[in-house]
């Protein structure tokens, strides 16, 4: 009995030595390779990828990369080359909100220079290549021991969502100057009465993922076209820039431009009223991360450079010289009747902190395609507001 247990024994022994040579032998899954930034500026897909560059600044618009002073820890740019300074050749990445602290420049200038992985969406960031919606940063290699330092701008003569011809008589220009081009570009533009716009909501705010249902802007919710009107839990119109701000009403001209209309819910619409934007308040109910007071109104955050977008298109369009009210965004509250909105700061922020996104691109094509013929150059070249008010 024991010689058996012995051999027993000894087959099992034999058994369990071929299975961690066969083990051993079988080749393992490799984890996938970090892209270049090469590779990420050409696979702007929205697939989820690993990106390994340098840190080469933070971007500031489209064709803008600081290297020092940096703003805020909301961004920075990677580069194939640490000394890289040409912005075409560099993906901007997105820091969402857990990962600022540790990466933001702002707060870590040190890691110019720096080389990292980092995994996110492959999507547009500032009109540009960009790694949105980031999940993950780690530092990796050793940092290249010179790297140049100088602030870095290039041409304006490229992003824009490929409409640099129709804004060719303003670029080039700042400020005032800027703005007066802006102003005659998109003045000549088609209008709509108030009951056109709710046949043009259902196309420029549509579902993306529901071509019948549309999008509400405070809200979020996605919700049947066909439910529009004035009952509770249906949609209305929306005027971004509140028709009481110079009280232009609902007539043809600012109350029916579709720049600054959206679809919201009627009672979200009413909370809202007239107030001017800014931050704080207290959590709106019917529309989860907005926020109220007695005189501002913070939209979600997934919509707050659209807003701002939205009234720099108003300032700038309405400028008074062809019949219609002259606006002007200011840096108050409570502007009441008069025909200023604000707070100019909030906006120029947000307006940094989030820029375009695709559902914004497209709904400006499609009002400048099918509606008025005129497009929102602040959705095409957000930079252009810190250029005038900046």
């Amino acid at each position: 009995m024991q010689a058996r247990h012995r051999w027993t024994l000894l087959a099992v022994l034999a058994c369990l030595a071929t299975v961690v040579v066969a083990l051993q032998g079988r080749p393992t899954a490799a984890a996938a390779t970090p892209l270049t930034v090469a590779q990420a500026v050409a696979t702007q897909n929205g697939s989820t990828a690993t990106v390994r560059g340098y840190v080469v600044g933070q971007p500031t618009a489209t064709t803008t990369v600081v290297r020092a002073n940096y703003p805020n820890d909301y961004a920075l740019a990677l580069a194939d080359s640490a000394a890289e300074t040409n912005t075409s050749r560099m993906v901007y990445v997105q820091i969402t909100t857990s990962f600022r602290a540790g990466y933001g420049l702002r707060s870590n200038p040190s890691l110019l220079g720096a080389q990292l992985d980092v995994t996110g969406s492959l999507t547009a960031y500032f009109a540009h290549p960009g790694l949105t919606s980031t999940t993950a940063f780690a530092r990796t290699g050793t940092p290249p021991t010179s790297t140049t330092t100088t602030t870095t701008t290039t041409t304006t003569t490229q992003p824009g969502g490929g409409n640099d011809d129709y804004y060719r008589a303003a670029l080039g220009k700042t400020g005032p100057m800027l703005k007066t081009a802006l102003n005659q570009i998109i003045r000549t533009n088609s209008k709509l009465s108030y009951d056109q716009v709710w046949d043009a909501l259902k196309a420029t705010d549509e579902d993306p993922a529901n071509p019948n249902n549309v999008i509400l802007v405070y809200s979020g919710r996605s919700q049947s076209k066909s439910s529009n009107g004035g009952g509770v839990n249906d949609w209305n119109r929306e005027h971004v820039w509140a028709k009481s701000h110079g009280d232009f009403g609902t007539a043809t001209g600012p109350g029916t431009d579709l720049h600054h209309l959206r679809p919201e819910d009627v009672s979200v619409n009413s909370d809202r009223g007239n107030k001017d934007f800014d931050e704080g308040g207290s959590p709106v109910a019917e529309a989860p991360g907005n926020y109220t007071d007695a005189d501002s109104w913070e939209p979600r955050d997934a919509v707050k450079g659209d807003v701002a977008r939205m009234i720099f298109y108003m300032d700038v369009r309405y400028e008074g010289g062809d019949g219609y009210v002259d606006l002007d965004v200011n840096d108050s509250v409570n502007n009441g009747t008069r025909p200023n909105i604000g707070r100019l700061s909030t906006l120029l922020r947000w307006n940094a902190e989030d820029p375009p996104d695709a559902f914004e691109r497209h709904r400006n094509d499609v009002i400048f395609d099918r509606y008025q013929h005129n497009r929102n150059p602040f959705v095409d070249h957000p930079e252009w507001a810190a250029s005038i008010w900046g």
